[in-house]
């Protein structure tokens, strides 16, 4: 089943693209107005589902003994090419390979050697499988960055409405984080009832809250860093959302 990222999963992969080595949950936490809690809960999460597969460290082979690092395209046989990927990553000195979606040049190999005959040794072996290699270059520097638009817009952002899906008929499901001066907070969702608080045809569905998820009822209190799901009959309004997010 595919799995639907909102705007907390979203910050979460930048930040961890960014720095995962210095980045913790609680700095995450701060940026979206939620609690660590949370955030351990999303990277699990995202583990569990196979977005974060792993987290890798950026080594630059030319400081360590003036290694070689070289990139080496090569086109293999499309039916061939998941198999063919896996077995020239068993090559030693392959430290990475990817698997690119065309007919041609559709295996990057990514290899370090001492000199240019350990590269010469490792191409040849890439060679004796069922491909081509169709070039070979000595990589100076990679640059990697983390995908802007899973990022802050501008700077720290602190924006409180994660996540909304619109229905049929101008019904919306809306993920909202609630803040500590937010009209809701403290109350039960029986008082919020009571005081006017919820619009009718507003139901909250879900609270998220410090990486658990709690099944509403009328007793259940809001409190600040909860992850409210609600879902409304008609299109949500700001007031609305201003009784969550702030005083």
């Amino acid at each position: 089943m595919d799995y639907r990222l909102d705007e907390i999963d979203k910050r979460v992969i930048y930040r961890l693209m960014e720095d995962a080595r210095n980045t913790s949950a609680p700095d995450i936490a701060s940026e979206m107005n939620v609690s660590p809690g949370t955030i351990r809960n999303r990277i699990r999460q995202l583990e569990e589902h196979d977005i974060i597969t792993g987290y890798h460290v950026n080594v630059d082979f030319e400081r360590v003994e003036k290694r070689l690092t070289n990139l080496i395209v090569c086109t293999v046989p499309v039916p061939e090419r998941a198999k063919l990927a896996a077995q020239v990553s068993q090559i030693p000195g392959v430290v990475n390979v990817r698997e690119v979606m065309t007919g041609q040049r559709n295996l990057h190999v990514v290899a370090v050697g001492t000199s240019m005959e350990d590269l010469t040794r490792i191409s040849r072996a890439i060679a004796s499988f069922d491909l081509e290699i169709d070039g070979e270059d000595l990589l100076q520097r990679e640059h990697i960055e983390p995908y802007a638009p899973f990022g802050p817009e501008n700077g720290h952002g602190t924006a409180s409405l994660t996540d909304f899906i619109s229905l049929a008929g101008h019904a919306q499901v809306v993920e909202v984080t609630v803040t500590s001066d937010a009209p809701v907070a403290g109350h039960t969702l029986e008082e919020a009832n009571e005081d006017g608080l919820l619009d009718d045809g507003l139901l909250v569905v879900a609270i998220e809250r410090d990486g658990q998820i709690i099944t509403p009822r009328g007793e259940t209190a809001i409190r600040p860093d909860d992850v409210v799901t609600v879902f409304s009959k008609e299109e949500l309004s700001r007031d609305m959302v201003q009784r969550f997010t702030t005083a």
